[in-house]
């Protein structure tokens, strides 16, 4: 490898800054030149906005508080490249870039729209005679990609969930009205339900854990959910309720569809979630008359580095450094994906591979139905057996006047 760029895509996780340490380290290891980062993407790539790493991370201290920073270092896109039929110029533009700063592999770290574009590029270049190489480095707080075990990002985003569930049910737990108070935490997730398990794991010896757990994997029932809340609001002075974005009706529509008809969509055509925690809270109250409290954790659970997991740190690093040394085999087309090596009851084992991304792009791994409960409103021991591994551990933040250092790049305020 000559020169190769690193980009980030989709929404931010803790530790994708990890993942752009490692496939930095891993490159100039193998004697990369130069290790370029995309300013924004593949979308600033095709407008030729990059930045030399050397000029932050050719230095230990660089590296580390890059892996103490949360959200996208190098900024994040969601620009959907088209289809190669009709849109050449697009893609001989990636091609134009590549060739005018030598550069031999692109690294892409997202998720399942972010494969697809790896996929794309690859897919071209080989139809095309092309000798660039494309990698793709595993991302998302949703864990939902199919073929790995789990993505870089899920661990550090379950750990601030549970994390912050328990100091919601402390707060909550800390008044003894005769009527309670029922709060609904909502959740991300549109399609599969990984972040919304994470309430599973406040449970514990100082915690009593959420009440109910509701996944977008089986149906919402809203009267067995109004009969959950009426049951609990009986026999506990404290209700915690969390929730999915994403959960839907047996009909298709989105729970939160019952408050407003009208949801926007964005440039992938998704629509845009949220208020379900609000429409469930405004339907408790007019039918009970309880008092109730919504709580969006919104972007604040995929930004949480000051509660990061190390375990997910440290396999995020891991999967770009192992994306740059596949690339330096001759690898292109392929996603770096995580094998859980441990037999159930051993210690956690974790090894690395690398797979097929037209496997694992646009696709969707979803919470097994298995280790979610009969009644649908929680989740079994097989699933904590899963997800503990991946929270465990912290990096300490570097503290500076009372609050965690980051590292920023002073070129995303010019693009």
């Amino acid at each position: 490898m000559k020169n190769v760029v690193v980009g980030q895509s989709g929404g931010p996780t803790a530790v994708i800054n990890s993942s752009v340490a490692g496939v930095y380290s891993g490159a100039k290891e193998l004697g990369a030149e130069h290790v370029y980062g995309m300013i924004h993407g593949i979308e600033g790539f095709l407008q030729d906005k990059l930045v030399d790493l050397d000029e932050y991370l050719d230095n230990p201290m660089g590296i580390e508080l890059l892996k103490r920073t949360p959200s996208a270092f190098l900024g994040s896109c969601r620009y959907k490249m088209p289809k190669p039929e009709g849109h050449e110029d697009v893609y001989e533009k990636v091609f134009e870039v590549m060739e005018k700063h030598d550069i031999d592999v692109l690294f892409y770290a997202g998720g399942n729209d972010s494969m697809d574009t790896v996929k794309m590029l690859s897919d071209y270049a080989k139809a095309h005679g092309k000798k660039q190489q494309f990698m793709g480095v595993p991302k998302t707080i949703d864990n939902d990609l199919p073929v790995t075990d789990h993505c870089p990002g899920y661990g550090s985003a379950a750990k601030y969930i549970a994390t912050t569930l328990k100091e919601v049910i402390r707060d909550n737990e800390s008044f003894g009205a005769a009527k309670p108070t029922v709060e609904v935490c909502e959740i991300m997730g549109r399609d599969a339900g990984w972040l919304t398990a994470a309430a599973a794991l406040a449970k514990g010896d100082d915690c009593t854990g959420v009440d109910a757990i509701y996944l977008p994997e089986t149906a919402f029932d809203v009267d067995a959910f109004m009969a959950k809340v009426d049951y609990l609001s009986t026999h506990k002075h404290s209700v915690v309720i969390a929730v999915s974005e994403g959960v839907k009706l047996a009909d298709g529509r989105y729970v939160m569809e019952l408050g407003s008809e009208n949801a926007m969509v964005d440039a992938f055509g998704h629509k845009q979630l949220s208020g379900t925690a609000s429409t469930l809270c405004k339907m408790i109250a007019q039918k009970t008359g309880l008092k109730t409290r919504a709580i969006e954790f919104s972007t604040m659970q995929r930004a949480g580095s000051h509660v990061a997991s190390l375990t997910d740190i440290n396999e995020a690093f891991a999967a770009g450094k192992l994306a740059a040394e596949a690339a330096s085999e001759g690898a292109t087309g392929e996603m770096v994906i995580f094998k859980r090596l441990n037999k159930p009851g051993e210690p956690y084992q974790c090894g690395f591979s690398r797979y097929d991304v037209h496997e694992i792009a646009n696709g969707v791994k979803n919470v097994p139905l298995e280790w979610i409960n009969e009644t649908h409103d929680g989740l079994t021991q097989d699933y904590i057996n899963y997800a503990k591994p991946l929270i465990q551990g912290e990096l300490i933040p570097f503290w500076c006047d009372g609050t965690p250092r980051h590292l920023v790049m002073k070129e995303l305020a010019d693009f």
